[in-house]
């Protein structure tokens, strides 16, 4: 513990359980000093333990509809005022897709499951940081992060309509960043982490198997979900203030390599 956050308020979405990233970055927000309200909207609440967090980091639940202006208003409104002011933090941990969930395959999309999932998973983000912005919500030096994968860039067939969501929502963290930073000092990224176990995460069809070759092509293996809160707890804290704008994977160097020796000792031995 190094005290990064000691004085800093804000906003933790997504935290479902002790498995997910937001619940292990509100531990560590919590450990480095960091005061914050959860919120998570009212039907992920009821599949998770999220009361027992607010328990373990004395903070706030605010249930609330990242979908819906009128909730995410209700929900900075009251966050100020339980934190005792402005917000140097918020994480959007959020993703969905109905089309997953019904098995419903890329090239055969319900159209009305995508909009659904692409209302929660990224437009989301652009009503979270709207309803901020306008109501001056953000101290100077702020930071808002929204977690990504790196389908927005590579196809990862199984991600299915995930992938544009992710896309969608790191375009908006770059335009939206941009005005944030030239009007309030605010700065926006999206972190891109390594396939990650996480209840989201285990949706996508053949995980495991991508688990294993993500971690024998990065160099340095796989990044786990307490890893990534450490990485978004530097992106809190003011060791990072000139950062903006950027997309930044934290993957163990996956997305930059094109082939492991691991890897290719496996299909050179299928080759012989």
């Amino acid at each position: 513990m190094y005290n990064l956050l000691k004085g800093k308020k804000g906003i933790i979405f997504g935290a479902l359980d002790p498995q997910s990233i937001a619940w292990k970055t509100a531990e560590r927000a919590h450990e480095e000093g960091a005061t914050f309200v959860l919120t998570n909207a009212p039907a992920a609440m009821r599949m998770g333990s999220i009361d027992v967090l607010a328990k373990k980091t004395n903070s706030t639940v605010i249930p609330a509809d990242a979908t819906s202006i009128e909730d995410l208003q209700n929900l900075v409104e009251k966050a100020q005022d339980i934190l005792g002011g402005k917000l140097d933090f918020v994480l959007h941990s959020i993703g969905m897709s109905v089309n997953v969930r019904k098995k419903k395959s890329y090239t055969d999309l319900n159209y009305d499951f995508s909009v659904k999932g692409w209302d929660v998973s990224a437009l989301s983000f652009h009503k979270v940081m709207s309803v901020l912005y306008n109501k001056k919500a953000m101290n100077e030096w702020g930071s808002i992060i929204a977690l990504t994968y790196m389908a927005a860039q590579r196809v990862f067939p199984d991600y299915n309509d995930m992938a544009d969501n992710k896309a969608y929502l790191e375009s908006i963290a770059r335009s939206f960043g941009y005005y944030f930073g030239k009007d309030f000092k605010v700065r926006v990224n999206t972190i891109s982490q390594s396939p990650t176990v996480t209840t989201a995460g285990k949706g996508v069809k053949g995980l495991n198997g991508f688990l294993n070759y993500a971690d024998k092509m990065a160099p340095l293996g796989n990044a786990s979900a307490l890893e990534c809160a450490d990485y978004t707890i530097s992106m809190f804290s003011d060791l990072t203030k000139k950062v903006t704008l950027q997309n930044l994977f934290h993957d163990g160097g996956f997305s930059n390599v094109g082939m492991s020796t691991e890897v290719m000792d496996i299909f050179s031995k299928e080759s012989e």
